[in-house]
């Protein structure tokens, strides 16, 4: 949707680009369009031909950034995506807009045909009559699960995991709204899956999986290039020893690390990986092939407390505690944070610069789903989809194809 809300100069502070900082910043959008991005010194004049209706925002010394781009989210406030209502997608997506995400793609869990195709419709209807008020736009649904390892599953129900079937994923994929779509490697179709979704235009990935290199290999060859949220519900040699017995062999983990085509996503909230871990992505993959995501469920911005994981009829229950989310077997239930979180938790907790941090939360999920020509870093021609950030990388402000967002 195109719209028109006048010019808006920002200055005062810092721009992040993808290569580094931009001191003394001077951004103008118009239209809902990045028109200027340049060093105030460089525009000296540009104040004489700044429309007398123009809004200034003054940064006062903090920073202005692209939106976030979140390629793995379930829900927030309340709401998860899988309750398959356009009210609970437009709760999700308001609150994730608070944090800073101005593009977001939902996520499913494990559910049947029938609640899938709910959530789909849902997404579809949000999509199509978004205004600013709803908060962040949807890029398109990331279709997660039913398609895990049953020994993968993590808090998702296994009883409702399965191989991919053509008339299934046929149903999911002619909607037109998927362009994102996982599958574990090892699953009968898996192949047929990712063939389907390559010609569909998807970011393929694989998740929840048990899959061995062999297995890995083979679903690159078909068109899987992404790994979702790295060390969890993934195969080890361990695991994969375990299953197939020996010589040992190498898992996700080595796959991932050792071909460079591969992207692999993190969830920096400080409870799922330590410090080490986030360095160590960073250092394997670079800020080019390494996502920052939030895997949140329905209790972000929500006081702890028990709640359902995916629809809110079916669901399986975690507990939250305010800091992340726990299933009954004690393991990790997802994030209850948003994406602002992941951003300065990454960069409390290791030594990564500040503009690569913002470019795995940004640019470089948006470049891995196909819309960086539309998103993802302050370049001219883009949505003016914008974030001001005080020194402490806390949410000031938040702009939405140019208009701002009522937080």
């Amino acid at each position: 949707m195109t719209l028109t809300d006048g010019v808006r100069i920002f200055r005062g502070g810092t721009a992040i680009l993808p290569d580094g900082l931009l001191e003394d910043a001077f951004v103008e959008c118009r239209d809902g369009k990045i028109t200027s991005v340049a060093s105030r010194g460089s525009v000296a004049d540009r104040s004489k031909r700044v429309p007398e209706n123009a809004e200034i925002i003054d940064l006062k010394g903090g920073y202005i950034i692209p939106g976030f781009v979140d390629i793995h989210v379930h829900g927030a406030g309340g709401a998860d995506f899988m309750d398959g209502t356009v009210d609970a997608v437009r709760t999700a997506c308001r609150t994730h807009a608070r944090h800073g995400t101005t593009t977001l793609f939902p996520t499913t869990t494990t559910g049947t045909c029938e609640e899938i195709m709910q959530m789909l419709a849902a997404c579809s209807e949000a999509q199509l009559n978004w205004t600013v008020a709803n908060g962040s736009t949807i890029g398109g649904v990331h279709l997660y699960g039913p398609f895990f390892a049953k020994d993968k599953t993590g808090c998702h129900s296994p009883e409702v995991c399965r191989d991919p079937t053509v008339e299934e994923t046929n149903k999911y994929f002619k909607t037109g709204i998927i362009k994102i779509a996982t599958c574990a490697a090892e699953l009968t179709g898996a192949a047929a899956f990712y063939r389907r979704a390559l010609r569909n235009g998807c970011l393929i990935t694989c998740g929840h999986s048990n899959a061995s290199w062999t297995e890995m290999d083979r679903a690159f060859k078909a068109g899987m290039r992404h790994v979702d949220h790295f060390w969890c519900a993934m195969s080890s040699v361990s695991s994969i020893r375990s299953r197939l017995g020996v010589p040992m062999q190498g898992s996700m983990l080595e796959y991932v690390l050792s071909n460079p085509e591969m992207s692999t996503e993190v969830i920096a909230d400080g409870c799922h990986l330590a410090g080490e871990l986030l360095q160590f992505a960073w250092r394997m993959k670079t800020s080019s092939r390494l996502c920052l995501v939030t895997d949140s469920n329905r209790a972000v911005d929500c006081p702890p407390g028990r709640y359902r994981f995916g629809s809110s009829k079916t669901g399986t229950w975690f507990e939250s505690d305010g800091k992340a989310g726990w299933a009954g077997n004690g393991s990790l239930a997802s994030s209850v944070q948003g994406m602002d979180h992941m951003v300065r938790t990454m960069h409390r907790m290791t030594s990564v610069p500040l503009h690569d941090i913002v470019r795995m939360s940004s640019l470089t999920p948006a470049e891995r789903a196909g819309v960086a020509h539309q998103i993802g870093s302050l370049e001219v021609g883009k949505h003016a989809d914008l974030v001001v950030l005080n020194r402490n990388l806390q949410v000031k402000h938040v702009f939405l194809r140019g208009q701002r967002f009522k937080t």
